[in-house]
């Protein structure tokens, strides 16, 4: 999953993709250099970031999917957004995946409409408010705690109809560096395998501040960590750096045969 971000602040490619051309040029280098799909993001959930209304994620993206549809059919693609009504507007122009990092907790509408759309769902793991979203909390069993929201979760959105969930065990989401160094080290047992892990953990700064370094320049380090979660069933790497990853893949797949 390559990540095209349609924002003028987040903390890594900030106003890089910002108006159509440049995104679908973006979206075209994605695919040739190795994504199947590509996530959209219009609005940047980085700490301190600016807050959008869905009306606005909606401008934002304006014909973007379409167009992206039109010229790469092939493509899949993911819509960001915790806002049920960009989900709506995502879904008549043509997405194929809803990528939630609320959990359905910042639109208390967003599982209806996974229902209603019969879109595949991203549920992921982020404390309770947008407010509280980056509140480091320390806890007492990291997977534990991610175990019983994907249970409750999972059962609420199974009943509402959705089938087609996908677990997003949110990297850089209000968790302390130990704590997303054991859940690396742990991924296999989150979910309990019923569902497909995607893993995003990209440009994330529990890699690189322990390091001393800068978001772009942990590229190694991510590969090795890539490498880790693929041995443990993970199934989607969201990503930035699409060539080493897409090479991390084949790597991974010739050494299981």
């Amino acid at each position: 999953m390559g990540i095209l971000n349609l924002t003028p602040d987040s903390f890594s490619d900030g106003g890089k993709f910002n108006n159509e051309k440049s995104a679908l040029h973006h979206a075209e280098k994605l695919l040739k250099d190795g994504a199947e799909i590509i996530d959209i993001g219009p609005q940047s959930t980085r700490p301190n970031a600016d807050f959008l209304s869905s009306d606005d994620e909606i401008l934002r993206i304006g014909t973007l999917i379409s167009q992206i549809k039109k010229e790469f059919p092939e493509a899949l693609i993911s819509l960001d957004t915790f806002y049920s009504e960009t989900v709506k507007f995502g879904f008549n122009e043509g997405i194929d995946i809803i990528n939630d990092i609320s959990g359905g907790q910042y639109d208390n509408k967003m599982f209806d409409a996974a229902a209603e759309t019969k879109l595949p769902y991203i549920l992921m793991h982020v404390n309770p408010s947008y407010e509280t979203m980056h509140d480091k909390i320390k806890f007492e069993d990291i997977i534990l705690a991610e175990n019983r929201y994907f249970s409750e979760k999972t059962s609420e959105l199974l009943e509402k109809g959705v089938k087609d969930i996908i677990l997003d065990p949110g990297f850089g989401f209000g968790k302390t560096v130990e704590d997303q160094m054991k859940m690396i080290d742990e991924v296999r047992y989150l979910g309990f395998e019923k569902f497909p892990l995607l893993i995003g953990i990209s440009r994330k700064s529990f890699i690189y501040k322990p390091l001393g370094k800068s978001a772009l320049d942990i590229i190694e380090e991510t590969q090795k960590l890539h490498l880790k979660v693929l041995q443990q069933g993970a199934k989607i790497l969201r990503v930035h750096d699409v060539v080493e990853t897409a090479q991390t893949i084949r790597d991974f797949l010739q050494h299981k045969r």
